[in-house]
């Protein structure tokens, strides 16, 4: 069942944007993410899954359109401030800074916070308990599971609203993506709301309330998780049903 509210945590409204000057990826996309909702989106390589990520984080300019979170317009707001706001983002890669320890990656993730530092990092380890027993050792001698995992609790340390995820499964082992989104699941649980881009959409689908289906840069479906499961184009084009 679908968790809504009556205003979005994070509304975006007809973006358009790109890399190049001139020539858009996303042409005019839109998205919503309640309270307590996880939302997928998934797509071809090319659709601009990923672009979308990074114009909400501030990344990336937005050309046209509009972002909100909470209610507030925070179009084209600087990653710094949108972390003030309760916004988190996990990129796909270089999610964590291998020559630093796994505690000291947690707590350059609690960077502003100012106080229940020493409470918010037990609570995010007994998450991942992997990494629990190895706080010490080097993050860059960790398994790409646990690198995810470590990024994942390194996202979670202030407490965001709403956190980003781009494509948590990538390049894992089928028993660590189970294992992934278990723990993406549980963090849901807890309240945050979760956009989740992702390429293996039957995993994504499977665990999220409702998504979006991005062709070309452009709204192509949208509708509750279960819904685009079963809907025939969508298991033909990208879950090879």
């Amino acid at each position: 069942m679908t968790k809504t509210q009556a205003a979005p945590l994070l509304e975006v409204k007809d973006v358009v944007a790109g890399y190049a000057s001139e020539v858009d990826i996303l042409h005019g996309v839109s998205i919503t993410v309640h309270g307590g909702e996880m939302v997928a989106i998934i797509g071809p390589n090319g659709a601009g899954k990923s672009t979308l990520l990074r114009a909400i984080f501030g990344l990336l300019a937005a050309r046209r359109g509009q972002i909100k979170l909470k209610g507030q317009d925070v179009t084209n707001h600087a990653p710094n401030e949108l972390v003030l706001r309760g916004l988190s983002y996990v990129p796909q890669v270089d999610n964590v800074f291998p020559s630093l320890s796994i505690l000291e990656n947690l707590e350059m993730g609690a960077f502003i916070r100012e106080e229940g530092l020493a409470e918010r990092l037990e609570y995010v380890l007994s998450l991942f308990p992997d990494l629990a027993g190895r706080r010490g050792e080097k993050a860059g001698k960790l398994s790409g599971g646990q690198r995810q995992m470590l990024a994942l609790g390194r996202a979670l340390m202030l407490d965001p609203n709403v956190l980003l995820l781009d494509e948590p499964s990538a390049s894992l082992s089928p028993k660590m993506v189970d294992m992934i989104f278990d723990r993406i699941k549980m963090i849901n649980a807890e309240g945050t709301g979760i956009l989740l881009v992702e390429q293996n959409a039957r995993e994504a689908l499977s665990v999220c309330h409702r998504g979006y289906v991005l062709a070309m840069g452009e709204n192509r479906l949208e509708g509750e998780a279960k819904s685009l499961l079963d809907n025939e184009e969508v298991g033909k084009l990208y879950m090879g049903t």
